[in-house]
């Protein structure tokens, strides 16, 4: 999951208000101004009196060669290692993480270096330090940075049977996103094969549309959250984050503002994606729809075998949650 810290020396109480409003996961300001940075909003503060000190908790370090890589990765064992490169064209950040220097923060001064940092690299890091004093620069890079968080590659999976399984208890998931048509959650009963279960943002004879819900299946069932992590839908709880998908595998991070359980009538959907078997638990409801290759909503109770749908499928298995390089079959 992306991180974003802005760097704001001299003290300004402006840029200050616009990294919380904007988002920033932190603000490194001087030292004697983080109790100042607390009475404007919640936030982690970088500061010799703050939540992590310069010098204990994070170390800066100029970059100028390859011969530094070791003992960066040396300073990562404990320290969060702040990165000043002088030239992104020859800094080997690939090579850091792929030494286990997983405590690297990035040093940018625009949205241009933020945007190499996070992705234009084939490995990028995912903890940046924002360096501006311009206004509008920070503005800007927070609203394009938040974003997106993740681009998880989709399937096609052609559905191969639908049946109804019996009364169930059904998680509801309330965040505190509107979502648009193409969106919703990633779902299912196994971490390695989630379908795209719809957001409630269609109009239909029967209910209002609800574009903050995703009504996503049963509370065994699997959902990915931020960090490249899965979570079970009956674990979820209000302030929690979640990740809300598009069509074109787009991954934002919403949040969780309420869960709502209920016994429900539940279906069973199997499907087939490259040979493999794959299925969900979801409620039999109109209102309950999967998504199609194009993005449109397709309702469960109007499935037949042959219809294709999105899922995103993983070779890895995963033990609490994480992925692990091990066979875990799952049926």
């Amino acid at each position: 999951m992306r991180k974003i810290w802005v760097k704001i020396d001299p003290w300004d109480k402006e840029l200050i208000t616009t990294a919380i409003e904007g988002g920033a996961d932190g603000v490194m300001v001087p030292s004697g101004y983080a109790e100042k940075v607390k009475a404007l909003g919640r936030i982690e503060t970088i500061s010799d009196d703050g939540d992590i000190k310069p010098g204990e908790d994070v170390v800066s370090f100029k970059i100028q060669s390859g011969e530094d890589e070791n003992e960066i990765v040396k300073l990562c064992h404990d320290k969060k290692v702040i990165l000043e490169c002088t030239d992104w064209s020859i800094i080997p950040l690939e090579n850091l993480i792929a030494k286990g220097a997983k405590g690297v923060i990035a040093q940018v001064y625009n949205l241009e270096d933020a945007q190499t940092a996070f992705g234009i690299l084939e490995k990028g890091v995912d903890h940046i330090l924002f360096c501006t004093d311009d206004l509008l620069e920070l503005k800007q890079a927070l609203r394009v940075l938040s974003a997106k968080t993740d681009q998880i590659p989709l399937d096609v999976a052609e559905i191969t049977e639908i049946k109804p399984v019996g009364m169930g208890d059904r998680v509801c998931v309330d965040t505190c996103t509107e979502m648009k048509i193409g969106e919703g959650m990633l779902v299912g009963n196994a971490s390695s094969a989630l379908f795209l279960v719809h957001s409630e943002s269609i109009d239909n004879p029967y209910v209002s549309p609800r574009p903050f819900r995703v009504n996503a299946g049963a509370v065994h069932a699997y959902t990915r959250v931020p960090g490249g992590k899965t979570r079970y839908l009956s674990e979820l709880a209000a302030g929690d984050q979640v990740l809300i998908t598009d069509f074109t595998g787009s991954a934002t991070v919403g949040t969780v503002g309420r869960l709502k359980i209920e016994k429900r009538p539940m279906m069973l959907i199997k499907a087939n994606v490259a040979g493999k078997e794959i299925n969900t638990i979801l409620q039999n409801a109109e209102t309950i729809r999967l998504t199609a290759p194009d993005g449109n909503p397709v309702s469960v109770v109007s499935l037949r075998p042959g219809d294709k749908v999105l899922v995103a499928i993983e070779e890895s298995g995963r033990h609490f949650g994480m992925k692990i390089n091990e066979t875990i079959t799952e049926k």
